[in-house]
């Protein structure tokens, strides 16, 4: 049976807290919760998924290199806080040469003016916002696809 095609999803800083952390904006799906309904999408779409969280960004840009070695078909990125302000991973998503999907769960733009600003958005294939933990699914589905 041939190995199914590879998802990377990584989640930046402060996801860890997600379920408990300003559930009025963020909701009160836990990052669990999230990875339990995608590995489920997953299985019924016949690929595989690799769901990791770090609150340190060496960590993200290594795991993008990771995915980048490990022949991934996609890789769905929530940066977390490092959207607005990480210049090296930016970097390390342009150079993957890895179709990424930036995932957010608010939307951005009707947010702080601060967050309006991603250095991510340039860079990936798409970008999904605004739709909760939903948003997740939506790139799953479009990752599928690609």
């Amino acid at each position: 049976m041939p190995t199914p095609p590879l998802i990377f999803v990584l989640n930046g800083p402060n996801l860890n807290l997600l379920g408990t952390r300003e559930p009025a904006i963020y909701g009160s799906a836990t990052l669990d919760d999230i990875a339990a309904s995608l590995s489920a999408r997953a299985e019924a779409l016949g690929l595989a998924l690799d769901i990791r969280q770090s609150n340190h960004e060496g960590h993200l840009i290594d795991w993008l290199h990771e995915a980048r070695e490990q022949g991934a078909k996609a890789v769905i990125i929530n940066p977390g806080g490092y959207t607005h302000t990480s210049v090296a991973l930016r970097d390390a998503v342009a150079a993957i040469a890895v179709p990424v999907i930036e995932v957010h769960l608010s939307n951005p733009q009707a947010r702080e003016s601060f967050r309006r600003r991603s250095l991510i958005t340039g860079v990936a294939t798409g970008s999904i916002s605004g739709f909760g933990a939903h948003s997740y699914m939506l790139a799953l589905d479009a990752a599928a696809r690609l």
